[in-house]
């Protein structure tokens, strides 16, 4: 028998390029081509007369060749072959292109086919239909055939015919799953699922095996969520002595909110045991997290410890630091910035300052995580907006300190449904208060029809010495595609709506320098309107921006609309969001007007998981997630909740064996995990 590892290309038929198209599908080994699961089947395995077959409905029939196929050469490159099928209930024309193959039929003889038919008054035909001869094996019809993902040059059956080749050779991975969770929750043994999923011998065996992989994923995955937190657990760390933050309470010109300084408490608590945190704080746009992470940096360096917040952007990172830096310079704490466009000279003062300990808190980009960067005594890391940074990406900040306490933050309320998925390696501290003096953002839902009103309030705006956002949802205007593009919207205002007001333009597809400056601009008042894409989603405060225009608002999520909105309401000014749509569709509409009617994001993001499941919450490539192979968030959730508790029966049981059960599956962990970092790098 070969080995799991052994490569693809000890197979027949697979050479060098063939093993250039499996490359492009991560499929490199035995094990990844015996892991690369179907997307879906079709059911071939009911045979129909000519007479019953549908209109573009594929199905099997069983014909005879009722003439010798003809062949005729159209032109370079183009050859057609034509042959007449029958049986006892009628007739049907086939016609093959630029087929070999056809050239096998013989008259007076009966195949299965496999295809669609098509045509009007005048007949029926169908074309390149798959054949076989109905006493030889059911390879293209007679069987429940998987489609796999594919790429360009591979076909489906040259797949199919390549995963079985791997499975006749090799074993399939071993179990992993105990004998009591596959009876509990009716679960197909590892070797029978493996074969089921490629070769199934009916649908329902297929939905069988499928329902296996699921599980498996899922239950290997909240498992390794499970073993990373008791692996903290057995950590030490020298907990902090000085948990007084009466100093920087009295030091802020406002009182934290009841949900802040419960969040704080949690954190104090946190750095008082002696154990590395681990802890996420999860609160909707406003709701103050930068103060509770300010409050968390304030502990570590008067514990004589140094700290550091990882921010996505420059842009965000100086705003971080400006506030910081007026909070703690009167409290004695020395602040510093580490961003990729400071001057060499900058950088090497402030790497200088950290290595010795002059520092104490620091805030920066992707430029902490350089090998240049090196600290005295890291003991606090602090992740903003902490989707946007993978797994592998705190891990090597964290690299850099002594088992570092780590504080994630998130304005992405996610469902209570999804929150231990995404965050079951974290204590989670929500805050679901908003500072006092914050007003609501009064949201309408509008059509086509309003929008010289809309224009005549942007305007209103502006001649109040107030900004707008006005965002769409494509950077070009695409053909077949009736939505607005942020860059030829900001022309038609630039040029048309508002030539006496300066416009400004953002989009993703700009280089990072030139979309900091943009948005710095903005923020400065340099512009009236800003025009841009959702990479306004996470960025800077601008206090003095009042109004939010949405274009084609129904392109979005309403969770991602949540977030968009939140960019205005941030200083003492009434603010508004006004939402865009042509699409008439009733639920569409009503789904929209769930924004106008709340500004609780936890309550938007339950309803944008009820209305269009999880996808959402997990697009980002950065969400610290893995690939998993065959779950769907959207459709699997109930299969999760079960592999979540069988995770945790087994974690009882197994957790702390070093016997073959819990070998298995810790190596199968490893790999899944190492999936997760491979795409976030």
């Amino acid at each position: 028998m070969a080995r799991g590892s052994d490569p693809v290309t000890i197979l027949k038929g697979v050479g060098s390029a063939r093993a250039k198209q499996l490359a492009q599908l991560n499929i490199f080994t035995l094990r990844d081509l015996i892991c690369h699961f179907p997307r879906g089947y079709e059911d071939r395995t009911k045979i129909l007369t000519i007479s019953q077959l549908q209109p573009d409905v594929p199905a099997c029939f069983r014909a005879m060749v009722m003439n010798t196929p003809r062949t005729s050469h159209i032109r370079k490159g183009l050859d057609i072959t034509k042959v007449r099928l029958g049986d006892h209930t009628g007739y049907i024309s086939a016609t093959f292109f630029n087929s070999r193959y056809a050239q096998q039929l013989e008259y007076g003889r009966e195949y299965i086919f496999y295809g669609a038919v098509s045509g009007d008054f005048v007949g029926y035909g169908i074309t390149n239909p798959v054949f076989e001869d109905p006493h030889g094996p059911a390879a293209a019809t007679r069987r429940v055939m998987p489609i796999y993902p594919l790429t360009a040059g591979l076909s489906n059956s040259v797949m199919a015919k390549t995963v079985a080749q791997a499975l006749a050779i090799c074993d399939p991975p071993e179990e992993i799953l105990p004998e009591a969770i596959r009876k509990e929750y009716d679960i197909l043994p590892a070797e029978r699922a493996y074969f089921a999923i490629h070769q199934p011998q009916s649908m329902e065996e297929a939905e069988q095996a499928k329902k296996r992989m699921v599980f498996e994923e899922f239950f290997v995955f909240s498992a390794g969520l499970s073993l990373m937190r008791a692996a903290r657990a057995e950590k030490t760390v020298p907990p902090y002595e000085n948990l007084n933050l009466t100093p920087f309470y009295e030091s802020l010109p406002f009182a934290l909110t009841g949900a802040q300084e419960r969040a704080v408490g949690d954190i104090r608590r946190d750095l008082g045991k002696g154990a590395p945190m681990n802890r996420l704080v999860q609160g909707d746009v406003g709701s103050g997290k930068t103060m509770v992470a300010a409050a968390a940096m304030y502990l570590a360096a008067v514990n004589g410890k140094q700290a550091a917040l990882m921010a996505p952007t420059e842009i965000l990172a100086e705003q971080h630091y400006r506030s910081l830096n007026a909070l703690f310079a009167p409290l004695g704490i020395s602040t510093g910035l580490l961003t990729g466009s400071m001057t060499a000279k900058q950088k090497a003062q402030v790497r200088e300052d950290l290595a010795a300990g002059r520092i104490r808190a620091v805030v920066g980009t992707h430029a902490l995580l350089t090998d240049a960067t090196a600290f005295q005594n890291l003991s606090l890391v602090v992740a903003d907006e902490q989707h946007r940074f993978g797994v592998a990406q705190r891990a090597r900040l964290s690299a850099k300190g002594m088992d570092p306490h780590l504080l994630v933050m998130s304005a992405t309320p996610i469902p209570r449904t999804l929150a231990l998925l995404m965050y079951g390696d974290l204590d989670v501290s929500i805050l679901n208060q908003m500072p006092p003096g914050r007003e609501k953002v009064d949201t309408f839902l509008v059509g086509e029809s309003y929008r010289a009103r809309i224009n005549a309030f942007i305007r209103k705006q502006a001649e109040g010495g107030h900004q707008c956002f006005v965002v769409c949802p494509a950077v070009e205007q695409s053909e077949g595609l009736d939505i607005k593009s942020a860059a030829l919207w900001a022309d038609t205002l630039r040029q048309t709506v508002f030539p006496d007001l300066k416009v400004a333009l953002l989009h993703g597809q700009m280089k990072g320098g030139e979309k900091e400056a943009v948005m710095a601009s903005f923020a400065r008042g340099e512009a009236d309107v800003l025009v841009a894409t959702t990479v306004i989603e996470v960025g800077v405060d601008v206090p003095n921006a009042t109004l939010m225009v949405i274009e084609d608002a129904d392109r979005f999520g309403l969770s991602q609309l949540h977030q968009l909105r939140g960019r205005v309401g941030r200083g003492k000014d009434k603010s508004y969001c006004i939402l865009t749509t042509r699409n008439r569709n009733p639920e569409t509409v009503r789904r929209l007007k769930t924004l106008c009617q709340t500004n609780d994001g936890f309550r938007i993001a339950e309803e944008d998981l009820a209305l269009r499941g999880p996808g959402d919450f997990f697009g980002a490539r950065q969400s610290g997630l893995p690939a998993f192979r065959v779950a769907d968030l959207s459709f699997d959730l109930e299969t999760l909740k079960q592999a979540q508790a069988a995770a945790a029966q087994w974690i009882d049981r197994y957790g702390a064996s070093d016997g073959k059960e819990a070998a298995a599956l810790r190596e199968r962990i490893g790999e899944l995990f190492q999936r997760a970092e491979g795409t976030m790098n």
